[in-house]
């Protein structure tokens, strides 16, 4: 279920995005990488069709003794219309800057059933990321809840 390239920070199984999304979000996503140290990953799946734990050796992340733990991977996946469509894996390098309350509320922001019929799926997914792109560029370095949307260009890295 992985691609066979390497290095790309979207991956879908399930397509919630279309290829111009998936290839901005990746963009801005290795932007972030490049100036502040953050790794955020999205892997759009539909269960039980996911790669697993796979995903963690495509990566490189999670693993005992690793050194690098500020990585965020979100995955998405609707569970057949039930639950939150948005679920969070946060390593240790990144709860200080974005702590569990950050997660609880952007998922009860962007995530629930209502929004995503309200908005869709790709507008859920792109606005989740964008909120934590600006909270990690944040000159603060810190965020405890999603930033209002219509964040600027430049508070997602872009000029």
């Amino acid at each position: 279920l992985l691609p066979k390239e390497g290095g790309l920070n979207v991956i879908q199984t399930e397509k919630f995005l279309t290829t111009g999304q998936a290839r901005r979000m990746n963009d801005m996503l290795t932007n972030l990488e490049k100036d502040t140290g953050f790794r955020v990953r999205v892997l759009c799946q539909n269960y039980p069709n996911t790669p697993g734990l796979a995903i963690r050796d495509y990566w490189s992340l999670g693993k005992e003794d690793q050194k690098d733990d500020k990585y965020v991977v979100l995955v998405v996946d609707q569970f057949g219309g039930r639950g939150n469509s948005l679920n969070f894996n946060v390593g240790d390098g990144v709860k200080f800057a974005l702590p569990n309350v950050f997660w609880t509320r952007l998922a009860g922001k962007y995530g629930t059933t209502f929004y995503v019929k309200e908005n869709g799926m790709d507008v859920a997914i792109e606005n989740a990321i964008e909120a934590i792109v600006s909270c990690l560029r944040n000159e603060d370095g810190y965020c405890t809840a999603p930033p209002e949307e219509g964040q600027s260009l430049k508070s997602l890295g872009l000029k």
